[in-house]
C-alpha cells in the first residue's frame, strides 16, 4: 500500500495513477478529507493530554494547600478533559481503521518509464526469442483441445461432471507430461539459487491483504465457507506471507524463494475459441518465484527475474516473446511488469505473430516495490544498529502452467498427430520421446475408431 505520507504530500501524482489505471471508485478527497480531520484530533489529543497533566498535578499540591474547594474543581476539570480525550481518541481510532481501509484500495504508483496506455493493446513488445529458427509444422496444427481429445490425454467431459465448468483431466502422458515439467521447472530455478518452499494451500483474509489480493479481488478467488481461508490463488501469497510481520537482516538478503503449487481461480472472461480448453481454468499449476531485496537492488532483480522465468521456455526451445506492461495493463500491486508469452501455433488470433497462431501470458515478472512490504509489515534492517526499512518484493511464474502444456501440444505436433517430446524433458519421461496417445475406455468410446 502507499503510505499515508505519500498520499497526503503528492495527491497529484495519485490522481494521475488512478486516471492512468482507469480507477474510478477510489474517492481521493475523501481519503483527505479523513486524513486531515484525523491529524487535526491527534493534535487536539496530545494537547488536551498536556492539559490534564497540568490540571492532575496541581491536585495534590491545593489538597496541600488545604484549597478543598480548588482542588475539587480540578477534579472535576481533570475528568471533562479525560472525558473529552476519550471522545477525541475514539473518534481518531475510528477514522483511523477508515483511512487505512482506503488506502487499501489505491493501486502501486507505476515506475517512470512504464509506457502510457490504457490496455493491453498498449503494452510494448520488447523482443522475441525462437523465431529465426522455427521447427516443421503440420499444414493445419490441430488446436490441443481437438488432438487432447483424439489421444484421450485431455478429458474436458469427466471434469466438468467431476467439478463443473473450467475443470479438466489430464490422463496418460499429458499427467507424465505435466509433472515432469513441474520437476523441470523446480530444478532449473534451484540452480538459479531458488531456496524451495512448499507452502499451505489454504491462506487467510490477513495474507491475501498483505499481497493485495484483497479487498480489491475477492469475486477472483475461492472463499472456503464459514472459515476466514481461501484456497491459493497463487503461491506469491503464502510465500510472501512468510516474513508478515517480521523484521530480516541485511545478510538475509536477496532472498530467492520457489514453490510449486495447485492455483484456484474463479476466472472470468469470454467462453469461445480464446478460451477452449485449457488456456483459462478454474485449478492450474504453477511454480513461482518470490524475491526479497534491497530497495536499491530491486530494478536490477527484475530483470534478473525475467531472465530466470525466460530460461524455462528456452531450454523447452518454445518460441516467445516479451512484453512491457502499460500503465492501464499493470496489476493492481505492481509498479513495473514485463509479461512473457509464449507463441501456440495452433488457433489463429488477430494479435498473433505473422507466422499464425496465438499468444499464451505464461508469466508476470514484476516488481512491487515496497507496496506489499507495507500491506504485509515486511522489513530489513540495514545495519544492525539502524532503524528497520521496508523491503521490496518482487514475484514471477516461474511458469505457469497448463499453457505451457498448450504450446507443447501444438508446436511440437506432427503430421501424424503424435507430439515431440522436448528433447529438455526427455530425461523427465523415461527417455520417451514420442506422445502417441492411448485408447478410450467405457462404453462412450465404443466407435471412436481405431488410431
Amino acid at each position: 500500500m502507499l503510505s499515508r505520507q505519500y498520499v497526503r504530500e503528492h495527491p497529484g501524482e495519485v490522481r494521475e495513477t488512478l486516471a492512468a489505471r482507469g480507477v474510478d471508485d477510489v474517492d481521493l478527497d475523501a481519503i483527505l478529507e479523513i486524513d486531515e480531520e484525523w491529524r487535526e484530533l491527534k493534535a487536539r489529543g496530545d494537547d488536551l493530554r498536556h492539559d490534564r497533566n497540568e490540571v492532575s498535578s496541581k491536585i495534590g499540591e491545593l489538597k496541600q494547600e488545604g484549597d478543598e474547594e480548588a482542588a475539587q474543581e480540578a477534579i472535576e476539570r481533570s475528568q471533562q478533559l479525560k472525558d473529552e480525550l476519550q471522545e477525541v481518541e475514539e473518534r481518531a481510532d475510528e477514522l483511523e481503521r477508515e483511512l487505512e481501509e482506503r488506502l487499501l484500495e489505491i493501486p502501486n504508483i507505476p515506475q517512470e518509464g512504464v509506457p502510457e496506455g490504457e490496455d493491453e493493446s498498449d503494452n510494448v513488445e520488447t523482443r522475441r526469442w525462437g523465431f529465426e529458427d522455427l521447427r516443421d509444422l503440420p499444414e493445419d496444427v490441430t488446436p490441443h483441445y481437438d488432438l487432447g481429445e483424439e489421444l484421450d490425454i485431455l478429458d474436458f467431459e469427466r471434469g466438468a461432471k467431476v467439478s463443473g465448468g473450467g475443470f479438466y483431466f489430464l490422463k496418460g502422458d499429458a499427467a507424465r507430461l505435466e509433472h515432469a515439467l513441474i520437476q523441470f521447472m523446480r530444478d532449473i530455478h534451484r540452480e538459479q539459487g531458488y531456496e524451495e518452499v512448499f507452502p499451505p494451500i489454504p491462506v487467510s483474509s490477513e495474507s491475501m491483504t498483505g499481497t493485495g489480493q484483497l479487498p480489491k479481488f475477492a469475486d477472483d478467488a475461492y472463499k472456503l465457507e464459514e472459515e476466514d481461508l481461501w484456497l491459493c490463488p497463487t503461491a506469491e501469497v503464502p510465500v510472501t506471507n512468510m516474513y508478515r510481520d517480521e523484521i530480516l537482516l541485511d545478510d538475509d538478503l536477496p532472498l530467492k524463494h520457489q514453490a510449486y503449487t495447485p492455483n484456484f481461480r474463479q476466472e472470468a472472461g469470454e467462453h469461445g475459441t480464446e478460451t477452449r480448453g485449457i488456456v483459462r481454468v478454474h485449478q492450474f499449476n504453477k511454480v513461482e518465484l518470490v524475491n526479497f531485496v534491497e530497495p536499491e537492488e530491486s530494478d536490477d532483480r527484475l530483470d534478473g527475474l525475467l531472465d530466470e522465468a525466460e530460461e524455462v521456455l528456452r531450454r523447452l526451445g518454445l518460441p516467445y516473446r516479451v512484453l512491457d506492461l502499460c500503465t492501464g495493463d499493470l496489476t493492481f500491486a505492481s509498479a513495473k511488469t514485463y509479461d512473457v508469452e509464449v507463441w501456440a501455433p495452433g488457433d489463429d488470433m488477430d494479435d498473433g505473430p505473422a507466422e499464425g497462431g496465438r499468444w499464451l501470458e505464461v508469466s508476470s515478472a514484476s516488481n512491487f516495490e515496497d507496496f506489499q512490504a507495507r500491506r504485509a509489515g515486511i522489513r530489513y534492517r540495514p545495519e544492525r544498529h539502524e532503524s528497520a526499512e521496508y523491503l521490496h518484493t518482487l514475484n514471477a511464474s516461474g511458469v505457469a502452467l497448463p499453457r505451457v502444456l498448450v504450446a507443447i501440444l501444438e508446436y511440437y505436433q506432427n503430421d501424424d498427430g503424435t507430439v515431440t517430446v522436448p528433447e529438455a524433458l526427455r530425461p523427465y519421461l523415461d527417455g520417451q520421446e514420442l506422445i502417441e496417445g492411448q485408447d478410450p475406455v467405457g462404453e462412450s468410446a465404443l466407435g471412436a475408431g481405431d488410431r
